[in-house]
Formats: structure tokens, C-alpha cells, sequence
């Protein structure tokens, strides 16, 4: 039998977990058992929730209340309950429980026959790398900084100071929304313009991604048309729409674009110690899953960091083994060229690096930047420190001046 496993994290007195992850598999599923006479039970069988196992965690007391540990939960679902949909998904297991005290959904195990309804990532690592011509790094990422208020020219200017340093993808603002300064169409022919530009003089090639916004219901006419003029991808800001919404777009043919996932508005729902989704569920595995080429998530050293061992798991789960393509792990926030070790040793080659002000803030500007970045990353690639590789790079030099470096 199909079925859905998915395990929870509870607090509670030693010895309690038995009865409650039984309400819980019962509850989310139908309703009662004992008291149910047996032909009853028997019709309805196949449609009860099993609690997998129960993990009590006695090291790992509630950091507020005495007396209470956790304890991690597993409980399998059929399939027979659900359509084969995340919102449908997401409802069975964690719909009214997650309105019911301190409980948080760390993970969701999909059969075999389950999964074949989700294809993941029409692209994935190897066709962008494919479509990039790049292979054996990382590849690198930047973004627009300040081009809220402002005009075409100035967005087309920051994209070709960005693709001149070398750098493979750019993508908008996930602020940057529909306008009449930077209208969503005419970005897309101008970044065509200015990449092609760039191509043709360097022999570079950069892609870049558009924001992707306004009501659902346009989502799918604006995707299609963006394919039509020519766009490189798509940024989307999946936790605000949702992960079906995304799905949609993913496996839309008339669509058939890269997709480029930010993390705004998940730290709702995925911060708290005791509420909500795990960060690698909700970032690596569920985006995946939906269709995301690339998942945007806040680095573990970075400005805005994200917890190590939770960081290092959303990466794995975008490029572990599976049926589904790889996803690009993008860890960002206060990323600078002096990082590059520590985010190569912990994701890779196999990831893209991602910077804004590390890029837009180095005193050569944006071309600077850039090739502050690409100096670092073929420096630990040929195992050279960055400080021997900086005596033969002014901007690889002066970008470990202004932010220092971490070998």
C-alpha cells in the first residue's frame, strides 16, 4: 500500500508519546478505532494511520518547561486519503495539528508511487550547467542592489557590470515587482539585449532570472509570455504562493523555463524551535519536489544566518540521490569572495555562490566584484590559499582587505 511517512517533533513527560502519536495518526485520519465495531475496522483499515516509531529524547529536556522532553514521532499515512497534490498533503498531516501546541513537522517520506506524481526539476543541475556551458565549479550568482525607483537604464547598466564580471546568473529583487519603471516584459528584452551584448564581446555567458509576480491567476500568462521573449529563468517567490502554485509552472510546456525559489516570508513558519516546518523541508525537499532549479536559503555564515547543521541538511536535500533532477543549493546573505572556502568545503561544486553587496560593494564595482569572486573559487579549486592567490589578483586582494577571508 501506498502511503505518506512524516515525522513530527513533540514535547512532553517521558513515557507519553505512545498515546499521543496515536491521536494523532487516528485524528488525522479516521478518527477512531476501539470503540468501532470489527466489520467497521476492517472497511476501514486501509485508511488508518500507524505510528512508525517514537524516538524519546530524554538529553533534549523543553528549554522552558520542567519535566517535559522531546521526542521525535513517525507516523505513515495511505495514499488512499489523499490526492496526489502537496496542498492535499500537507493538510493530512499537518492541517489541525499544527494548530495544536508545540508541534513541528521535520519531515515527510514519500513512496516510490507517490513521488511519481511530483517530476521535481525540469532542468536541474547538469541542463543548466549544459545550458551555461560551465562545469567543474561553482557556478556564480548576483543580484540588482537599490533599483527600487529606478529606471530601465540603470537596471540594464547594473546587468552589464554583473555579466562583465564574470558572474553566470543574475536575478532580480524578490521587491522587485511589476512596474512602470522596470515593467516586467521590458526588463526581460532589455537583460536579452544586454546579455547577448556581453556574449558577443566576452564570449561570457550569463543568465538572468525575472521576478515572477502578481495575482496567481496571471502567473501563468505572464511565465508563458517571458518564454516568448526570450527570458533565462524565472525568479518565484514560492512561500508566498505556495508550493502547488510553483508545480504549475514547473510543469507548464508552454512555459518550460528554470526556476529560481527566494525563501522570503518562509522564516513565518519555519524560525520557531517548536512550530511550524523544518527549514530543510520547507526550502530543500518540498522545493525541490515542486519543481525549483535553484533554492535561494540563508547561509549558515552569512548576515542573516541560518543554523549549521539545518543549513548543511537543506543542501543534501537538494542534490541527494533520488529519481528526481538535482536542484542548485543557494546559500546567501553577507556572502563575500573570503567565504568562498568554507561554502565550497560545505556544498561543493555542486552549488552556486550568491552575493549582493560582496559583488555591488567591492571598491572596482561590480566588474571588480565578480572577479574577486571567480579568483577565489579557481583558487581553492587548484588548493591554493586565498591570501597566496590574492599576490597575483588586485581584486581578489582588495576584497579580502575590506571583508577578510575564512581559508
Amino acid at each position: 500500500m501506498s502511503t505518506l511517512t512524516a515525522t513530527y517533533q513533540l514535547y512532553g513527560k517521558p513515557g507519553s508519546f505512545e498515546k499521543k502519536a496515536e491521536g494523532i495518526a487516528l485524528g488525522l485520519t479516521i478518527g477512531s478505532w476501539t470503540n468501532l465495531p470489527l466489520l467497521e475496522q476492517e472497511q476501514l483499515k486501509q485508511h488508518k494511520g500507524n505510528v512508525i516509531s517514537i524516538k524519546e529524547c530524554e538529553e533534549n529536556p523543553h528549554p522552558l518547561k520542567s519535566g517535559l522532553i522531546k521526542a521525535e514521532v513517525s507516523i505513515a499515512y495511505p495514499s488512499a486519503n489523499f490526492s496526489a497534490d502537496l496542498p492535499a498533503i500537507l493538510t493530512t498531516v499537518f492541517g489541525k495539528l499544527s494548530l495544536d501546541g508545540e508541534v513541528k513537522l521535520l519531515d515527510l517520506n514519500f513512496s516510490d508511487e507517490l513521488l511519481k506524481h511530483f517530476p521535481g526539476p525540469r532542468f536541474g543541475i547538469e541542463e543548466i550547467r549544459h545550458t551555461l556551458g560551465v562545469t567543474g565549479r561553482p557556478l556564480l550568482m548576483s543580484i540588482f542592489k537599490g533599483v527600487i525607483g529606478r529606471d530601465l537604464d540603470y537596471l540594464s547598466t547594473q546587468l552589464r557590470q554583473q555579466a562583465l564580471g564574470g558572474v553566470d546568473l543574475v536575478k532580480d529583487d524578490e521587491i522587485l515587482f511589476d512596474n512602470p519603471l522596470t515593467p516586467f516584459e521590458k526588463r526581460i528584452t532589455a537583460g536579452k539585449e544586454v546579455l547577448t551584448q556581453v556574449y558577443e564581446e566576452s564570449g561570457h555567458r550569463t543568465l538572468y532570472a525575472v521576478n515572477l509576480s502578481g495575482r496567481t491567476s496571471e502567473l501563468r500568462g505572464k511565465a508563458r509570455k517571458a518564454r516568448e521573449l526570450g527570458a533565462d529563468a524565472l525568479l518565484f517567490n514560492v512561500h508566498a504562493y505556495g508550493f502547488d502554485v510553483m508545480q504549475e509552472l514547473a510543469e507548464d510546456d508552454d512555459i518550460a523555463l528554470p526556476l529560481m525559489v527566494h525563501p522570503a516570508f518562509s522564516g513565518a513558519f519555519t524560525s520557531s524551535a517548536f512550530y511550524g516546518l523544518a527549514t530543510p523541508l520547507a526550502l530543500g525537499k518540498l522545493t525541490r519536489y515542486a519543481g525549483a532549479d535553484f533554492s535561494l536559503f540563508p547561509s549558515p555564515y552569512g548576515s542573516v544566518a541560518l543554523e549549521k547543521a539545518s543549513a548543511l541538511s537543506l543542501g543534501e536535500e537538494l542534490t541527494k540521490k533520488s529519481s528526481l533532477k538535482r536542484s542548485f543549493p543557494v546559500p546567501s546573505a553577507g556572502i563575500h569572495p573570503g567565504l568562498v572556502p568554507l561554502l565550497m568545503a560545505d556544498y561543493g561544486i555542486d552549488s552556486v555562490i550568491n552575493a549582493g553587496g560582496g559583488i555591488h560593494g567591492h571598491p572596482a564595482g561590480a566588474i571588480g566584484g565578480g572577479q574577486a569572486f571567480r579568483q577565489a573559487i579557481d583558487a581553492v579549486l587548484q588548493g591554493e590559499t586565498l591570501q597566496n592567490a590574492s599576490k597575483q589578483h588586485e581584486q581578489l586582494q582588495t576584497a579580502l582587505e575590506l571583508w577578510g577571508s575564512k581559508n
